[in-house]
């Protein structure tokens, strides 16, 4: 309870611009892992996307559960 309190006062300090670029962000790796597949892949188009999300978005490092860069 206490974790879901503090997600949401981060969440509702964020910029809604980033707030939707976060869903969009994590809307793309559920796509991904509806895949029908033991181990998802990333395709080329998804990784176009996260290239381009990475030059608009400063934050999109913290989006990523599929994959955490080194």
């Amino acid at each position: 309870m206490l974790s879901l309190f503090f997600g949401l006062l981060v969440r509702s300090l964020l910029s809604r611009e980033a707030l939707l670029l976060e869903n969009l962000a994590l809307r793309q790796q559920i796509t991904v892992l509806r895949l029908k597949r033991l181990q998802p892949r990333f395709r080329t188009s998804d990784r176009f996307f996260w290239m381009l999300l990475r030059r608009v978005w400063p934050e999109w490092k913290n989006a990523l559960i599929l994959v955490k860069p080194g």
